[in-house]
């Protein structure tokens, strides 16, 4: 709660400090509403499945854009899903964030911030709406944070950026110990179409090694398709946010695209996830959730804002004993 009404305090005194400057002739202040929404139905074809299919809605996002000057911008978002300590559709706040470009090659992002740690690959990925991409999916990092990311045009084809974040999340406020993570990231395209990228960071804990992250990506775009691959590795950790000392995680993820019209395409994609094996023991730490994911589909775009994706998605975990996970989805994504 704390970490909310600091945000929308921020928010707002920008926006009061904004209409209390002179604006000129060209630029004109103005805002827009945003939402999007994720839907699907599935059926699960898993052995001895509990729940054999089901109608879904597992995120809407809802907020408002507005735009202070040429310069300035700033957004408030409201994420709106399950909630394990709350009702089945819990609104967080998602963003409560301020833009501001200080010169032609440097921009500051502060406030409840979207991050730039997977943000490329999602992209790449092209399909959030049906699976979250591998860092988010795997508890390698979060999507917003509390903290100030800085942004720099260091060449046309090559960008940095450098954050200071609580490090828990959007959804949880500061822990006691109050340890920030600090990271960064290097965007490079040696030729069009081509995207590199390298990410890091590191958070100190209490009474342990600091959790620390790595990822390493590179997508291609072409006129018709698209091909990414990464490989993420996470130091002293369960999760980004769940310090476990000498607990790691690694892996790997392709996913590529074919495109035939602005409405078809075809997708796939394959997840490799993988842990260490503790000192005594003779299996990796986290060997039932270890495994292999298979995601493949068509996605029809009949109109714009709208998608409709038919895909299958399955789950080899490492521990033959337990059963793969096979299931047949219809997704929907529609945004303003």
């Amino acid at each position: 709660m704390k970490r909310i009404i600091i945000s929308i305090i921020l928010f707002t005194a920008v926006i009061n400090m904004s209409f209390a400057q002179e604006t000129t002739n060209e630029f004109k202040p103005s805002g827009k509403v945003e939402a999007k929404v994720f839907w699907n139905y599935h059926t699960d074809l898993t052995k001895d499945a509990v729940q054999t299919s089901a109608f879904q809605l597992d995120r809407s996002y809802f907020g408002y854009k507005y735009n202070l000057s040429e310069k300035v911008s700033a957004k408030i978002t409201f994420d709106v899903g399950s909630n394990t300590g709350g009702s089945a559709y819990t609104a967080y706040l998602k963003a409560a964030q301020l833009d501001w470009k200080v010169a032609n090659s440097v921009k500051l992002s502060m406030g409840l911030i979207g991050l730039k740690q997977f943000n490329d690959q999602e992209g790449f990925w092209g399909y959030r709406y049906l699976a979250k991409s591998f860092q988010d999916e795997y508890g390698f990092g979060s999507s917003a944070d509390l903290g100030i990311n800085a942004e720099f045009t260091l060449a046309k084809n090559l960008k940095a950026n450098f954050l200071i974040i609580n490090g828990e999340g959007y959804k949880k406020i500061q822990d006691t110990d109050g340890n920030q993570k600090i990271g960064g990231s290097l965007v490079f395209e040696p030729v069009k179409g081509l995207t590199t990228k390298i990410y890091m960071d590191n958070q100190p804990t209490t009474g342990g090694d600091a959790i620390t992250t790595y990822s390493f990506f590179a997508g291609y775009k072409g006129e018709s398709f698209r091909l990414g691959a990464e490989y993420n590795v996470l130091n002293n950790g369960e999760k980004y946010s769940k310090p476990a000392t000498d607990k790691d995680l690694n892996g790997l993820s392709f996913y590529t695209t074919y495109t035939f019209n602005k409405k078809w395409e075809v997708f796939g994609r394959f997840d490799q996830l993988g842990s260490n094996t503790l000192s005594g023991d003779t299996q990796d730490w986290n060997y039932d959730k270890d495994g292999s994911k298979f995601i493949f589909g068509v996605q029809v775009a009949p109109v714009k804002g709208l998608k409709f994706a038919l895909n299958y998605q399955g789950f080899t975990s490492d521990n033959s004993v337990i059963e793969t996970q096979s299931l047949v989805f219809l997704n929907a994504e529609f945004k303003l």
